[in-house]
């Protein structure tokens, strides 16, 4: 297993965390259903532990909060070695208050979230989207408060626009808070959107990337191309999330393929190696269906791509510069360049 430091939290993590949104028995969103209950939990986190997986990340909203006491139960024991990241803001509940980020939510929601999962704390706690209704400011103050009272270690961010997160940054440093310390974003060879503003800002403000969905739904298994766009129980074949642009999927399929070929692995494997080989990435989720999946995915913690292998998959997938990004790409203005041998 490969490790590093997550953003600013000092914290050790596995480059693999472990999705515990697989747990649970039932529809998590409308069209994706998870199927493992507590005897396959207890077995599959145990197995992820041995393999030296230390980063467990999971979320109050996921199977209506199954997620949360099945990892609680199967971390019994565990605990003190393991770094709990789980999330809140997604609709829990009927009752007007049950979701976004005003404090009275944030403070409920963290509480709860700490009885399912059997711990006093959680190591780093999300925001697991925006409140447009709640000003960042409270929302701010709100996780400072967690901070304090010891039942959370850091703040994080999960889904926020770059610009958002920055607000978010800044009031946190203008009242000597505790400075978020990470973002969960999506991020795959066939979803590069955050390259544009989340990465650069993450670098420079010395802030982890947590990545779900490494591989696009599944897309990126290689079970899904020009020939088979929809296999026969395939998870994508009910719940097409995140989107794919399939004339280039697939094309980028072609290129994992060949290298997972050449190298003897699963496609996998080499896509979450991709992003394993991104410097601003610290750590990538994996979430698996079955059981059987966990090998396949824990395998990738091994694998590292060549220069020339991340070269070729950094074109497959290369997306056109979006604006701004194409005109900043004229500067810096190139006499100043070669005056000073850049």
């Amino acid at each position: 297993m490969q490790y590093t430091i997550l953003g600013n939290s000092g914290l050790l993590v596995s480059r693999l965390a472990f999705g515990a949104g697989s747990l649970g028995v039932g529809e998590t969103l409308p069209g994706l259903r998870k199927n493992i209950g507590e005897d396959g939990a207890k077995r599959i986190v145990a197995k992820a532990i041995d393999a030296g997986v230390n980063l467990f990340d999971s979320s109050d909203a996921y199977t209506g909060g199954q997620s949360e006491t099945l990892l609680g139960l199967a971390l019994e024991g565990h605990r003190e070695k393991i770094v709990i990241s789980s999330k809140c803001g997604l609709r829990v509940g009927t009752a007007p208050t049950d979701a976004g980020l005003s404090r009275r939510h944030i403070v409920e929601a963290c509480e709860s979230s700490l009885k399912r999962l059997k711990t006093d704390w959680i190591d780093v706690y999300h925001l697991h989207t925006i409140d447009p209704l709640t000003p960042i400011d409270e929302i701010a103050r709100a996780c400072e408060a967690l901070v304090q009272s010891g039942k959370v270690r850091s703040i994080a961010l999960s889904n926020w626009p770059a610009w958002m997160a920055a607000q978010m940054l800044e009031i946190q440093r203008g009242t000597n808070a505790s400075p978020i310390c990470a973002m969960q974003l999506y991020y795959s060879l066939v979803g590069r959107d955050i390259e544009t503003e989340h990465v650069p800002f993450a670098e420079a403000n010395n802030l982890g990337i947590m990545v779900w969905s490494p591989l696009a739904g599944g897309f990126l298994t290689g079970k899904y191309t020009r020939e088979t766009p929809n296999p026969e129980g395939a998870r994508r074949s009910t719940f097409s999330q995140p989107p794919v642009d399939l004339d280039k999927g697939y094309a980028i399929v072609d290129e994992v393929i060949a290298i997972a070929a050449a190298r003897e692995c699963e496609p996998s494997s080499v896509a979450m190696a991709w992003l394993m080989a991104k410097p601003a990435v610290s750590s990538v989720i994996f979430g698996i269906s079955r059981e059987e999946q966990l090998d396949r995915n824990l395998a990738a913690a091994d694998l590292v791509l060549t220069a020339d292998e991340v070269a070729r998959l950094d074109a497959a997938s290369a997306t056109p510069a979006r604006f701004p990004g194409w005109i900043l790409g004229m500067t810096p203005d190139p006499v100043t360049s070669k005056l000073l041998g850049l």
